[in-house]
């Protein structure tokens, strides 16, 4: 699928980025994207497929990254070769933009670099769409600030993801109303329907999460106007490397979209 195309129709129609939160292995992203193709095309959904080649941000020194840029880039590229899906995976640094460009469809900005400028002006001169989450510090209307970076930068292919907002110790909250105040920037708006559900540190030296609740937020954001759903899923949630208890098993995610999908239609009936 073109940029273009891909771009067009998370303005006019319902899409799904998903995957498994880090790269673990080639076993486990492949088998994860093929799945998740298969269920995109018998669902008639736009699927990108997301993983990270480094989580910059793990609560502990020890927690597991990922294999780094250049191995992590090459597995996508062959996820990209077998499968066909675009690709969406974070950037943490200004000169990481261009060569993760060389593959990826979509570079993903993580929530707490969402203001860092050189990083988005520099994701935004590759030409390709920049999906930045929302800040847990930020309210929705603080996030025009992020999307005029970008398109003074020169680009227009923009979507913004609400992942929560920062309550009390340990926990978020998905204030709603944030996704048609995004919205009125004239930008698609996703949501994040697994770190939502994360507890920051919530483990000591790793997160926890309330898995239970993907589908209860996921199905509120869509009545609530969002344009697409972000979801991390993992073939074996409860022995992942990063991010298992707010990830969704590989083999529900279709019952999920199927469910969201006639959400959308209802919305747009």
């Amino acid at each position: 699928m073109a940029l273009s195309e891909l771009y067009q129709k998370s303005r006019s129609g319902p899409f799904i980025l998903a995957g498994p939160c880090v790269i673990e292995s080639r076993e486990i992203v492949l088998r994860a994207a093929t799945t998740l193709a298969a269920i995109a095309d018998r669902l008639g959904l736009p699927l990108v497929f997301k993983s990270s080649f480094d989580k910059a941000n793990r609560t502990s020194v020890t927690s597991f990254r990922g294999p780094g840029m250049q191995e992590g880039v090459r597995l996508l590229s062959e996820v990209k070769a077998e499968t066909g899906l675009p690709i969406v995976t974070d950037i943490h640094h200004p000169e990481q933009a261009p060569l993760v460009a060389e593959v990826a469809d979509v570079l993903q900005i993580p929530a707490f670099l969402c203001r860092q400028t050189d990083l988005l002006v520099a994701a935004a001169k590759t030409g390709k769409i920049v999906n930045v989450k929302k800040g847990q510090f930020l309210a929705p209307w603080d996030m025009e600030n992020v999307v005029n970076k970008l398109r003074a930068s020169g680009n227009e292919n923009i979507w913004l993801t609400e992942r929560g907002v920062t309550y009390g110790y340990n926990n978020l909250v998905v204030d709603m109303r944030s996704i048609p105040e995004m919205r009125k920037f004239d930008v698609p708006v996703v949501f994040d329907a697994t770190h939502s559900v994360q507890l920051p540190g919530g483990l000591g030296k790793a997160s926890g999460g309330q898995r239970e609740y993907i589908p209860v937020l996921a199905s509120a954001a869509v009545a609530a106007g969002a344009n697409g759903v972000f979801m991390e899923c993992h073939p074996d949630p409860d022995n992942a490397k990063c991010d298992g208890p707010n990830s969704l098993p590989l083999d529900a995610v279709e019952a999920l979209l199927t469910r969201l999908k006639a959400l959308w239609e209802l919305n747009n009936g």
